[in-house]
């Protein structure tokens, strides 16, 4: 097997630094950027912002809705993009927050994670919303593979407050446990010393003590939005995660993405540049 995600990520932080450039080709992006509000316009805004992020930074996530509302020529692109990302050498996280049952999951999972699939990615965002044992098949599938997850754990979306931070008779809020169940894992399957390979995403915003987590070992990749547009600044990765700082992928997309076609990879390298001062690397 090649080398786990969990320290793939790992050698890209410490290589390139934290910033994650979304890939988030919505309508009003893609008019800024001179280009159609169509297949043809998202698959040049995704090949064009790989080519300004190789060689910046370690990672890049397309967020598949973009792509996916133009059908099966979304969707081409869609796979484009990821193999030109792939192929470039960054980290592909596949935002598409996948989460159901049994088979249904299962082969959500062999689209996106299995080596030689048109959709394959690095990483998948998955939600444990139908229960984290729902997931199973597809932390098997990720391991066999040598392949990631983030697992939904505490969103920033205000909607999501009322259900991640319901507690059950302990006090335990359903955030915390879901990273208790995912870390427990992690801890099982984790060679002394490596990072596990089901990460989390935890957003930016969040408060740990309202969401009732703590730091978890063993240590994971978090997949972090929340960065840019929607508030967080570089400078705040280091109070707003504390210990677990040196985990963080910190998610960007707009506040990178309106810097246009011209001054992306200008806009991309200051960016990671602020980033790796505040990281130390």
């Amino acid at each position: 097997m090649s080398e786990r995600f969990g320290e793939r990520v790992r050698a890209a932080l410490q290589a390139r630094g934290p910033l994650c450039v979304g890939i988030d080709p919505h309508a009003a992006l893609l008019a800024a950027w001179g280009l159609t509000d169509d297949a043809r316009g998202v698959r040049e805004f995704g090949l064009r912002t790989v080519e300004a992020a190789s060689g910046r930074v370690g990672f890049v996530k397309p967020q598949v809705s973009f792509f996916e509302r133009f059908g099966s020529h979304g969707i081409a692109a869609l796979e484009e993009v990821l193999a030109a990302a792939r192929a470039a050498g960054l980290l592909v996280i596949a935002d598409a927050k996948r989460g159901d049952i049994g088979s249904t999951m299962d082969d959500y999972a062999r689209a996106w994670l299995t080596p030689g699939s048109p959709l394959e990615a690095d990483a998948l965002t998955v939600s444990p919303f139908l229960g984290v044992g729902a997931l199973a098949g597809t932390f098997d599938l990720a391991e066999q593979q040598g392949k990631g997850l983030f697992v939904l754990a505490a969103t920033s979306n205000p909607e999501a407050e009322s259900l991640q931070r319901s507690t059950d008779t302990t006090g335990t809020t359903v955030s915390a446990s879901i990273v208790a169940e995912v870390s427990a894992r992690n801890a099982a399957l984790s060679p002394r010393g490596e990072w596990g390979s089901i990460g989390f995403v935890i957003g930016a915003t969040v408060d740990w003590a309202a969401a009732g987590i703590v730091p978890f070992a063993p240590s994971a990749p978090i997949l972090a939005p929340g960065f840019g547009a929607q508030g967080a600044a570089p400078t705040d990765l280091r109070p707003r995660f504390g210990e677990m700082s040196d985990t963080v992928i910190a998610s960007e997309s707009r506040s990178i993405l309106s810097a246009g076609p011209a001054d992306l990879a200008e806009a991309i390298s200051t960016r990671a540049t602020e980033y790796l001062e505040v990281a130390g690397v």
